[in-house]
């Protein structure tokens, strides 16, 4: 089965986070990939040049007239910019109840510009955040969605991961990129129990959209795998992937983009076998 995958997210003119990554991650990882914009975006490697936000309204439309036509079978939500919108979204979800969603908090892009009305914080955690099966956050978001410092060890990331599941999340995905550490560990909290994901760290300034691409790849591969932790543990090992080639490409003068489609393509560019 090709599983349909929708990303509910703001765009990226550069391509590498935003819906653009999303729609990538999907295709890459066998998904036939689906889009709702929420917010339009003027943003490059180098960072965030405006927002324009997307009526909630209309954000409504486009779910609607999707949702009505086409059997989704995973959803990944990212950028959702204001409160306004954050409801019109658990709205739809209510209503026609995919079988898998998971949501990226995206608050801050990688160059700290806002992504997410702070006042809205509030309306993701108690509004949204218990209506969707697996949250990921970073350290930074994890942090804002509880109003507590950001930790700085595995312990603390265990500990807040359970705070956030105590908030009404039902699995969360604490991810420790943004430790000071020679390995890029995540927290996995589900109905299992808590487990540390260990990965090596890869060394590269093109980590635009890392968070983005993780969300999306577990978006795609959960209803073609038997359970969460399986899905999850194939996300990372896709993203690591992703960004130890992503050096082969040479997009913008910032923080550059992963590789989403390394496992298809050779080092110059063409196709390789698969």
């Amino acid at each position: 089965m090709i599983p349909n995958v929708l990303s509910i997210a703001g765009t990226d003119p550069s391509g590498g986070a935003g819906i653009q990554a999303d729609l990538k991650t999907f295709s890459a990882l066998g998904g036939y990939g689906m889009a709702v914009v929420t917010a339009l975006v003027a943003q490059t490697t180098t960072g965030v040049a405006a927002v324009h936000d997307v009526p909630a309204e209309f954000v409504t439309t486009q779910l609607e007239v999707l949702l009505a036509d086409v059997a989704v079978d995973s959803v990944k939500i990212g950028m959702l910019a204001n409160a306004e919108v954050i409801r019109a979204v658990v709205a739809c979800l209510d209503r026609y109840r995919p079988a898998f969603v998971v949501l990226d908090p995206v608050m801050v892009a990688k160059s700290g510009d806002l992504l997410l009305d702070p006042r809205a914080v509030t309306t993701l955690v108690t509004e949204l955040l218990p209506a969707v099966d697996l949250v990921t956050p970073n350290l930074d978001e994890a942090a804002a969605m509880l109003g507590e410092p950001v930790v700085t060890d595995e312990a603390g990331m265990v500990a807040q991961a359970e705070r956030i599941a105590a908030l009404g999340a039902k699995r969360v995905l604490l991810k420790g990129g943004h430790l000071d550490t020679e390995r890029s560990n995540d927290v996995l909290l589900s109905e299992e129990g808590s487990e540390v994901l260990e990965a090596a760290r890869v060394h590269t300034r093109n980590d635009h959209g890392t968070g983005c691409t993780l969300s999306s790849a577990v978006a795609v591969l959960r209803p073609q795998r038997e359970d969460w932790r399986s899905a999850v543990a194939e996300a990372k090992r896709y993203l690591s992937g992703a960004l130890t080639a992503s050096d082969q490409l040479q997009v913008g003068h910032g923080h550059g983009p992963v590789h989403h489609f390394f496992r298809l393509w050779n080092p110059e560019g063409g196709r390789s076998g698969l």
